[in-house]
């Protein structure tokens, strides 16, 4: 593929940041490399693995198949930035800053004393590196990845920006890199083709040292565009959905150039490769694709369909090959695990347990008594998953909704009225969990009306002026 010369800038840049990152660590002595592969809003029932009906994704099967597999974990939040908030602190959305994508307050920034899971490991020695979209504070701001424990970090800073994937600049370090677009919309002008190279190219410049590599891609999150879409170009489906399918065969596909990668370099054996998405998939792929797997709900709720995930997690050597784990886990139980993994200090404030005993099939891990979430777009949210029971509703004095996932994985029968005590266990549950927050408004009794359409339009305005005033 020709390389253009804004390419080029971008890979001097980004190879005079890894050159300030510290010494190689002893080949025999160091510690596992981390990677955490995030999908943007590909849904639980969009890959084969977790029983895709309109494709196949093969390398995601081989994770799955060499790996182990969860079948009850969870995202962060049903939405995008809050989610990534979780993966990044350990910290439920009932006490993290970042609590939607938006606030009353604007966009708001991860604060400059937040323990992140890049700093952790960046104190512990690893290289570390993000790739794809950040969306946790634009560029000049306390947030900024680079000001939150990344050595490097190329893409999206700003979540609305993450949608042009035809962009004419990427952002590396905070620092605003062209992309000269030849108005052809191949694949060299599309961001995603950049952003998947980069990985690779971290991942080898730091094959002779400890490195996390935090691959957010961006794919298949909407606009839903992509160069081809084969291998649905036959499929008698409207473009979107078209698209959206080729986009999550990409993934995948990167994902075995990622795993190639590995192979190649001879560190395979030594990396631990976690594989999920952000949140549910969006409500227009459930009925042509099925996108989240018979679950109800979608983006942006907290039923099942919201808010359950792949999860998939590989190390050749440590993790047995082919299980799965009904295990109840979470995005904030990966800061944990990744300062277990790492040998680091493991953290005690947070909202998460490391996982790491059962990665390894050694003994069971000290479970969590119960996940909480809570959302506050497009109107506000709870629920509470403990052991088979889930817990929903619409606001903090609101009635419960009760649902037996064992029996009822689809939340179609609300059985509240017959299990009085469990009821109550789980509004306690949430009671506890949720912490007020300055920035959002928590109803007692909530409804399903969308919060106000010109704060939506005022706020998404204000994230497209920083976008041009701080890239």
């Amino acid at each position: 593929m020709r390389a253009s010369l804004n390419f080029t800038v971008s890979l001097g840049l980004i190879l005079t940041a890894l050159a300030s990152v510290h010494a190689t660590e002893n080949q025999h002595e160091r510690q596992p490399n981390i990677i955490f592969i995030l999908a943007d809003d590909a849904g639980i029932g969009d890959f084969s693995t977790y029983g895709c009906t309109y494709g196949v994704t093969p390398n995601i099967d081989r994770l799955a198949s060499e790996g182990l597999q969860f079948t009850q974990a969870y995202s962060g939040s049903a939405v995008c930035a809050p989610s990534r908030s979780v993966v990044m602190t350990g910290q439920h959305p009932g006490h993290a800053l970042r609590r939607s994508n938006q606030s009353k307050n604007g966009l708001l920034a991860l604060p400059a004393d937040q323990l992140t899971v890049a700093r952790l490991l960046q104190n512990a020695g690893y290289a570390t590196g993000g790739f794809g979209k950040w969306g946790l504070g634009n560029p000049g701001t306390t947030g900024a990845a680079e000001k939150q424990g990344f050595d490097v970090v190329f893409g999206y800073y700003d979540q609305v920006h993450a949608h042009d994937y035809y962009t004419n600049h990427l952002v590396l370090n905070g620092l605003k890199v062209p992309y000269q677009q030849s108005g052809q919309k191949s694949w060299e002008d599309y961001s995603h083709t950049r952003i998947a190279a980069e990985t690779l190219r971290f991942i080898e410049n730091n094959k002779e040292r400890p490195f996390f590599c935090y691959a957010a891609w961006t794919p298949p999150h909407g606009d839903f565009v992509i160069p081809s879409n084969l291998p649905y170009s036959d499929k008698p489906w409207p473009e979107p959905i078209k698209n959206y399918a080729a986009m999550v065969a990409l993934i995948d596909k990167d994902v075995g150039r990622l795993l190639q990668k590995l192979k190649d370099l001879g560190i395979d054996d030594n990396t631990l490769v976690i594989f999920s998405s952000d949140n549910g998939a969006n409500e227009e792929f459930i009925e042509p694709l099925g996108s989240t797997g018979g679950l109800r709900g979608h983006k942006r709720m907290l039923y099942e369909g919201g808010i359950r995930t792949p999860f998939i997690a590989r190390w050749p050597g440590k993790i047995h090959p082919g299980k799965t784990s009904d295990l109840l886990t979470s995005f904030a139980d990966f800061l944990p695990t990744a300062a277990a993994v790492s040998g680091a200090p493991v953290p005690t404030e947070l909202d998460g347990v490391s996982i790491l005993p059962t990665l390894l099939g050694t003994e069971q891990t000290t479970k969590n008594e119960a996940l909480y979430f809570e959302i506050y777009e497009p109107y506000f949210q709870q629920s509470v998953r403990y052991a088979d029971w889930k817990g929903y509703r619409l606001g903090l004095q609101s009635p419960l909704e009760l649902y037996n996932l064992k029996t009822d994985p689809s939340e179609r029968n609300n059985v509240a009225a017959d299990h009085a005590e469990v009821v109550k266990k789980i509004e306690a549950i949430m009671a506890a969990e949720h912490t007020p927050s300055p920035n959002y408004d928590a109803p007692l009794q909530g409804n399903r009306t969308p919060v106000d359409l010109n704060l939506k339009i005022q706020l998404k305005q204000s994230l497209k002026d920083s976008l041009n005033d701080k890239t």
